[in-house]
């Protein structure tokens, strides 16, 4: 990517918006899910609490970013911080496709299996999963500081040596059929599941089925779409021997995931959509309060 290019500004421009819409939805779905499993802990709240994290992991580094979009992706501030900004961007990516394929797993298992789901649901294997999920997910992505960019080029993780490069490209390959490729196969194996089950039980609601079959085909093109492009950028960079210069453009979808996040959360927990009501009323109620004519009336009155 040249300075002053045109992917540059859009990518600043996907970073702030980003930011500021993904950053107070995934606070507000945070406390929410907080208070839910303080009350009444479930596997579901537990999965949705650590992908919020992730989320907010994410975009708590994402000004890092930004301002190294700012600055034409030259990177100008403490060495350290081009490591460890890259090593939890990256890797949040990763942590989010796994609890993206987790609470797959828990739905489809809750409908095809309710009676032996119901006997062995336990909060605290949802705790051990997510442990693993972390951990996969940050030693995998430990690369970036094995293999580090060259300090020279004043740019974060983007130039590499041949040596370097015989080393990340399989590394990149392994990410994308360890840590996409499965998780997305799993995750497509049990909604097209959970959507044929779902769709032949009579006792369900109409408006519940369409609401779990919605959480199903949102997940799923949320996964696709976010995190397809960038992970194909491996397998291509693997294939032609190179770092790909569109790897950037990639992360644009993979981005965005942090902002569509909330939408599963909105289907999958009533209590974020009971908080997100709540919130709605508050604010409706403030815009509506009747002190506000009361007062343009006082200062009318002679």
């Amino acid at each position: 990517i040249q300075p002053c290019d045109d992917r540059i500004q859009l990518l600043l421009t996907v970073y702030i918006f980003t930011f500021l819409i993904g950053l107070p939805a995934n606070l507000l779905a945070f406390c929410t899910f907080c208070r839910k499993i303080h009350h009444k802990p479930a596997p579901i709240d537990i999965l949705l609490l650590n992908l919020t994290i992730s989320d907010l992991i994410f975009l708590f580094f994402l000004p890092f970013k930004m301002k190294e979009a700012s600055n034409d992706m030259i990177w100008t501030m403490e060495d350290f911080l081009c490591p460890l900004s890259s090593f939890l961007f990256f890797s949040t990516i990763y942590t989010s496709t796994f609890f993206l394929t987790a609470v797959s797993f828990e739905r489809y298992l809750g409908v095809a299996f309710p009676i032996q789901y119901a006997l062995y649901r336990r909060p605290r294997y949802a705790v051990i999963a997510s442990i693993f999920f972390w951990l996969v997910g940050t030693l995998n992505l430990s690369i970036v500081y094995i293999i580090p960019s060259l300090p020279s080029t004043k740019r974060c993780y983007d130039n590499f040596t041949e040596e370097q490069m015989n080393i990340l490209l399989p590394v990149r390959l392994e990410l994308f059929l360890v840590l996409f490729c499965i998780p997305f196969l799993i995750c497509c194996f049990c909604y097209i599941n959970f959507i044929r089950v779902l769709s032949g039980l009579p006792h369900i609601g109409r408006r519940r089925r369409l609401r779990a079959i919605g959480l199903a085909v949102v997940t799923l093109v949320v996964f696709a779409v976010c995190f397809g492009p960038y992970n194909t950028s491996h397998v291509v960079g693997f294939i032609r021997d190179e770092n790909e210069e569109w790897r950037q453009l990639a992360l644009i979808s993979s981005t965005l995931n942090a902002c569509l996040d909330p939408i599963i959360f909105y289907f999958s927990s009533s209590a974020v959509r009971s908080a997100l009501s709540a919130l709605f009323h508050v604010s409706q109620t403030l815009f509506t309060s009747p002190i506000v004519p009361s007062m343009v009336e006082s200062q009318a009155a002679p």
